[in-house]
């Protein structure tokens, strides 16, 4: 039997990398430490993809490890275009070929339009600048990509009627984002769900939640919170996730009858700006 892997994270693949480096070097983590001018946990973080350095730190490694400019050069291609917390989980979602989102009070960002993200960014970072603002979005959209072409994964989403409900960058925003939601379900891209609020008390209730399969390895849960998001791939906890994640299916309205909710709140979106 073929031994699972779980899917690396650049990050990760860098903290390898950066380990390899030292054994090689001939130099524990309390010598590179010393070296660098900091604690042997830090370099511990880096090694296991936790943290990356920031620029002067990666120079600072390969001046110490002899790397000439190695891991300097590697960072570049590392910057990140998603908040840190999320930045594993967005690349473990281009080797999933399964994908589940539970969308509790908005829409998950594989499914956003560029209006609906943008009316998101502002309300997280008021004092955004506009550049800023159209890198973030851009961003986002290009997460879009990995729905197109014969290897994309199966994509399944729960969506409680909050998200549906709640008026996020105004009427005209919500009636095309609904409609794309509605679009991609029509065309095969989604299977979707809406959890009603007449259900009350459900299984996910208390937050975000993101499935991903893969080919020739585990599974993967990550959930969210306010700037914060953490993977799970302990098979007793991506066990206990997909559970929940079933029961709150169990809950929810078929598709055809989601679809229809869908179309009624969209047009009632749409009325509103007559």
């Amino acid at each position: 039997m073929m031994e699972q892997r779980v899917p690396r994270s650049p990050r990760e693949k860098y903290g390898e990398e950066l380990k390899l480096r030292r054994i090689a070097a001939g130099m524990t983590q309390e010598a590179v430490a010393r070296e660098m001018m900091c604690s042997p946990t830090l370099i511990s973080h880096y090694e296991a993809g936790r943290r990356l350095p920031s620029p002067p730190d990666a120079k600072r490694l390969d001046k110490v490890l002899g790397t000439d400019g190695f891991f300097e050069r590697w960072l570049e291609d590392l910057d990140g275009k998603f908040a840190e917390h999320f930045t594993a989980a967005a690349e473990l979602e281009k080797q999933a070929v399964e994908i589940r989102h539970y969308g509790s009070s908005l829409i998950p960002g594989l499914l956003q339009t560029e209006e609906y993200a943008k009316a998101l960014f502002r309300a997280y970072r008021p004092n955004h600048r506009t550049e800023d603002l159209d890198r973030w979005v851009i961003n986002r959209m290009q997460r879009h990509s990995l729905l197109d072409g014969p290897s994309s994964p199966v994509v399944w989403c729960v969506l409680d009627e909050a998200a549906v409900r709640r008026k996020v960058g105004g009427p005209d925003v919500m009636a095309k984002q609904l409609r794309k939601i509605v679009g991609m379900a029509d065309t095969g891209y989604l299977r979707l769900h809406v959890l009603p609020f007449e259900v009350g008390a459900h299984s996910l209730i208390e937050g975000l939640l993101y499935l991903m399969k893969f080919t020739d390895a585990p599974p993967i849960a990550y959930a969210e919170g306010v700037s914060t998001g953490y993977l799970m791939d302990d098979p007793a906890h991506v066990s206990h996730c997909q559970t929940v994640y079933d029961l709150a299916l169990s809950d929810s309205l078929s598709q055809q009858q989601s679809l229809a909710l869908l179309r009624a709140a969209a047009e009632g979106y749409e009325h509103e700006q007559q």
